[in-house]
C-alpha cells in the first residue's frame, strides 16, 4: 500500500484555501484574478511533484506524468461558488497531487503514471464544466464567444485578461488514460447520518430544469373581490401543493425536487399578480423515473388549464442531463480499497450533485469517491470535513489508484 503524507496533503489544502479566503469560506470565482493566482500556484506544485504542468486555453491546470505506460487521471475543480466552501472540488485536486507524489516515492509504485487536473469553471461562473467539456472535445468555441458572468463580463474577455487567449487547450489523448477518478466531499448528510466515512459512488443523478408560467389578470388588491380574482400567484401556490402530492406517488428516498425561485408580476403588496413564474428542478438516478416525473408535470398542467381562470404554460429551461453510471470495475476497486483501509465504514451511494466525472465518463471509465460533509453542508462558507476523513479518503483513493493502474497495466502487457 502506498502511504500518503497526511501533513503534506493538509498543508496544500490549507494553502489553496488562502486564495480567496473569507474565513471560513472561500470566494474564488472561475478566471478571476485570485483564481488565476491559485492556478499558477497549483501548476508550480504539480511541477514540484515531477509533473509537466500547464494552464491551458480555458484555464484548466493539467499535470501530465512523465512516466510511460497507462495513466490514471485524477481531478476535480478549484473554482468556487460565490459563497463557496474550501473543499468543494479543491479536495479532489489536491488528492490527485498527493497521490502522484506518494506513488512516485514508493519503489513498488514509482513506475505508475498519475495525471492530475483542475478543470476550469465547473461551477458555472461563465459556463459550467468548461474545462472538462473542452478536454473531451465538446465544441466550446461558441460558448467562449457568447458566455458572460453575472456582472456581464464576457468569457472571452476574462480569458484575455488571464493571459490565456491563444493558449493551447489540453485534449484527451486516445489510449493514454485507463480511467478517471474524482474524489469529492459528499455535499450532503448521508455519510454523517449513517456513521460512514467513505462513499463509493454508483451513479450521478440526472437533472431536469423547467419553468411553469401562470397567467391571470393583474388587478387592484383592495377593490377586487376574491370571487372574481384571476390571481396568478395564488394559482402557483396551489399548483405546487398538487405537484408535491403527485410526485410523492412516483419517487423513492433518493429523488429530490425543488422550487428554487418564484417571480410575481408586478410583485407589489397592493396588486393582484397577473403573472407568476415557478422555476423547478428535479433530480434522480433513474432515467425512467425522471421521465415519469416530466410526464406527470405535463399532465398536471393540462388538468390545470381545463379548470380555466388562470392558465399555465410549461417550458424547459435547459437541456436535460441524463443519469450516468460509474464504471462497475472501478467501483469494485474503490469498494475493495475502502474495505482494506476503512473496514465496515463505507457504503455505496448515488451522487445527487453534478460533477465533471459525468462528462468524462462518456469517453473513459470513470469513478467517484466521497468523504463526509459536516452537517451535510456545501456551497456555503461553513462547509467543512473532519481532517481525519480527509486523510482517510485520500488513503483509500491512493490504494485504489494503485490497484487500478496495476490491473490495467497487466491487461495491456
Amino acid at each position: 500500500m502506498s502511504k500518503i503524507n497526511a501533513d503534506r496533503l493538509l498543508n496544500d489544502l490549507k494553502q489553496l484555501r488562502t486564495f480567496g479566503s473569507t474565513s471560513p469560506g472561500v470566494v474564488r470565482l472561475a478566471l478571476s484574478p485570485i483564481d488565476m493566482e491559485s492556478r499558477r500556484w497549483l501548476a508550480d506544485r504539480m511541477s514540484d511533484a515531477g509533473l509537466d504542468a500547464v494552464i491551458d486555453g480555458v484555464g484548466t491546470v493539467f499535470g501530465r506524468s512523465r512516466k510511460s505506460g497507462a495513466a490514471l487521471l485524477i481531478g476535480s475543480h478549484t473554482d468556487t461558488q460565490p459563497t463557496g466552501g474550501w473543499l468543494d472540488g479543491a479536495m479532489g485536486v489536491i488528492y490527485g497531487l498527493e497521490i502522484a507524489r506518494a506513488l512516485a516515492e514508493s519503489k513498488e509504485t514509482s513506475h505508475l503514471a498519475v495525471d492530475v487536473a483542475s478543470w476550469s469553471d465547473e461551477e458555472g461562473t461563465f459556463a459550467g464544466f468548461l474545462g472538462s467539456r473542452s478536454f473531451i472535445g465538446d465544441p466550446v468555441d461558441e460558448t467562449i464567444a457568447c458566455a458572460r458572468n453575472r456582472e456581464g463580463q464576457r468569457l472571452q474577455d476574462a480569458l484575455e485578461a488571464a493571459g490565456l487567449t491563444g493558449a493551447p487547450r489540453v485534449r484527451l489523448e486516445k489510449g493514454r488514460h485507463v480511467a478517471y477518478l474524482e474524489p469529492h466531499i459528499e455535499q450532503g448528510g448521508r455519510l454523517e447520518a449513517t456513521g460512514k466515512s467513505i462513499g463509493v459512488v454508483t451513479t450521478i443523478v440526472g437533472i431536469r430544469e423547467l419553468r411553469v408560467r401562470f397567467t391571470g389578470q393583474r388587478n387592484h388588491a383592495g377593490t377586487t373581490p376574491m370571487s372574481i380574482r384571476r390571481d396568478a400567484g395564488a394559482a402557483l401556490v396551489g399548483f405546487v401543493a398538487r405537484m408535491n402530492e403527485a410526485f410523492q406517488q412516483l419517487v423513492d428516498s433518493d429523488t429530490v425536487w425543488t422550487v428554487g425561485r418564484i417571480d410575481l408580476d408586478p410583485g407589489s403588496l397592493s396588486v393582484v399578480p397577473g403573472q407568476a413564474d415557478m422555476y423547478l428542478q428535479f433530480r434522480d438516478a433513474n432515467a425512467a423515473r425522471l421521465r415519469a416525473m416530466e410526464e406527470k408535470l405535463a399532465e398536471l398542467v393540462r388538468d390545470f388549464n381545463v379548470e380555466g381562470g388562470v392558465s399555465a404554460l410549461l417550458m424547459t429551461l435547459h437541456e436535460p442531463e441524463e443519469p450516468v453510471t460509474m464504471d462497475g470495475a472501478l467501483q469494485e476497486h474503490l469498494a475493495n480499497s475502502s474495505e482494506a483501509v476503512a473496514p465496515g465504514r463505507w457504503v455505496r451511494m448515488p451522487s445527487g450533485a453534478s460533477h465533471d466525472a459525468q462528462l468524462i465518463a462518456r469517453h473513459i471509465p470513470a469513478c467517484m469517491l466521497f468523504v463526509p460533509s459536516i452537517g451535510g453542508v456545501s456551497h456555503d462558507f461553513i462547509e467543512d470535513t473532519a481532517e481525519e476523513h480527509i486523510v482517510l479518503g485520500c488513503q483509500v483513493a491512493a490504494t485504489a489508484a494503485v490497484a487500478i493502474l496495476q490491473e490495467m497495466s497487466a491487461r495491456r502487457s
